[in-house]
């Protein structure tokens, strides 16, 4: 035999190296093409909802499995899941609602949102289309995180866009805290500069660098596109996409602090602190679509230290301006706006001073209504007539 054996084990080396190196050559090549395709996009658009199962009736957000939800950056691979993305029948009359968790549901199931309670009202356009209302919610107080979802979903032919929106949501302070916001910096550079907006977009993170477009560097996102694939049988078969846990009913009783923002006395500055510059640049972007921007309604407290403070966010002179500032801000819009600040009774309200009960969901859901419905007094669709005008 001699030296048979280790010629024998020489040759299977230098097999397994060739494999080795072949192997580590082939994930540089489909590294380096996935980086150069960028195929990310696509595959957001690829989904099992609407198709094998039902398209989900709000945006994905969520970090527990419980839910059968989870929160991703892709806007393709949200909004492909969503209801939005099928064909728009030609007897509908499509109206997007947008705003913070509060229109995205928090707490409250699917049929119990503010979009399914204007459906269930079943209202008709003047033309007879039926008016059929999407949620384009999504958690955390960002009129930048609005306005990038609006941009988005104008891709599915509204016909009306309703916009809720508060102080927090405007305060420039806030704007780019979302994540969503920050892993979508290069849609909010491009907002920004299109609308000339005040926002810091520059310090948003750099573009993807090469490692980061690669397979490698996209498995994160990757992972989350198959995670809300295989999430969405479940949720299908039960309708959960959140967690209804316990709760802190928002307090009654109040600090006596005055304190809003970075202003710990009132101002009569505060316009400077809002990004009002933003309610002009959504109307831009949803031109010529008919908007309808609703200061929607807050929990206002009677107990300990409510003469300074609505809520728990707002002291009442830093509201108070907000209101005032808002109002100037939409006079110069040719769209509609409707001031319901305290449209809701306080028991109507949850974990939050903006977070409604379903009753709540309802009763906001039917002053909306009045400025939907052609037969009320006043109709939205009126070009004569609209609100704030």
């Amino acid at each position: 035999m001699g030296w048979d054996w280790l010629e024998k084990y020489e040759h299977r080396g230098a097999f397994l190296l060739r494999v080795v190196v072949k192997a580590a050559l082939l994930f540089a090549l489909v590294n380096v093409a996935f980086a150069l395709v960028n195929p990310l996009p696509a595959i957001g658009h690829l989904t099992l909802h609407n198709t094998l199962i039902a398209g989900r009736e709000r945006l994905p957000y969520g970090e527990d499995p419980a839910s059968y939800n989870l929160s991703l950056d892709s806007l393709d691979a949200m909004f492909a899941t969503h209801v939005i993305a099928r064909r728009k029948p030609a007897d509908e009359f499509r109206v997007l609602v947008a705003g913070d968790s509060s229109v995205w549901g928090f707490l409250l199931r699917p049929e119990q949102t503010l979009t399914a309670q204007i459906n269930a009202l079943d209202l008709r356009a003047e033309d007879g289309r039926t008016i059929r209302a999407y949620n384009i919610g999504h958690p955390l107080l960002s009129a930048t995180k609005d306005l990038l979802l609006i941009d988005y979903a104008m891709r599915y032919q509204p016909d009306l866009v309703i916009w809720l929106t508060t102080l927090d949501a405007l305060d420039s302070a806030a704007q780019l805290r979302p994540p969503i916001v920050a892993n979508n910096a290069e849609r909010v550079r491009r907002l920004t500069d299109a609308g000339g907006l005040a926002l810091d977009a520059d310090s948003l993170p750099d573009h993807p660098d090469f490692w980061s477009r690669t397979l490698a560097g996209q498995r994160r996102p990757l992972a989350d596109w198959w995670r809300l694939q295989m999430f969405g049988f479940s949720w299908a078969a039960t309708g959960i996409d959140q967690v209804y846990a316990d709760y802190t009913p928002t307090a009654n009783d109040l600090p006596d602090s005055i304190a809003w923002g970075g202003f710990d006395a009132p101002t009569d500055d505060i316009a400077a602190a809002l990004a009002l510059d933003l309610v002009a640049a959504i109307a831009e972007r949803v031109a010529p679509v008919d908007l309808l921007i609703v200061n929607q309604p807050i929990f206002i407290a009677d107990g300990l230290h409510s003469d300074m403070r609505y809520n728990a966010w707002y002291p009442r002179w830093a509201y108070d301006a907000y209101r005032e500032a808002l109002t100037v801000a939409v006079a110069a819009l040719d769209g509609g706006y409707i001031d319901l600040w305290d449209a809701i009774p306080a028991g109507e309200f949850t974990d939050s001073p903006v977070h409604l009960t379903p009753e709540g969901s309802r009763l906001l859901a039917q002053r909306i209504a009045r400025e939907l419905a052609p037969d009320d007094a006043v109709s939205f669709f009126n070009a004569d007539e609209k609100i704030g005008r």
